[in-house]
């Protein structure tokens, strides 16, 4: 289990396990763009919701075990000030 937040162990470690080459088959793989690897790599964009989820449905470990491996050891997800209060609908919904 990592200590501090580190993205690389993360992705080091899934691409051992699905014994892929490089990062360029790690996105093939997961099924997004090479940039987007490289990026969370060098700590510009952060490990998402989406990524995290599309990692465990490819590798079929936990997400709690996948969080482990990057150093995140929060047990509660905030959702930002938009998202999920009820009784507050979009107008587009409206």
């Amino acid at each position: 289990m990592q200590t501090q937040y580190d993205p690389n162990y993360l992705l080091d470690n899934i691409s051992l396990k699905l014994n892929l080459k490089n990062d360029a088959a790690l996105a093939r793989t997961l099924e997004v763009t090479a940039p987007m690897i490289s990026k969370v790599r060098n700590f510009r964009m952060p490990v998402g919701a989406s990524l995290l989820i599309r990692m465990h449905e490819v590798t079929g470990m936990p997400v709690r075990e996948l969080q482990n491996l990057m150093g995140d050891r929060r047990n509660k997800f905030r959702l930002s000030g938009a998202q999920g209060r009820p009784g507050k609908q979009s107008t587009a919904l409206q």
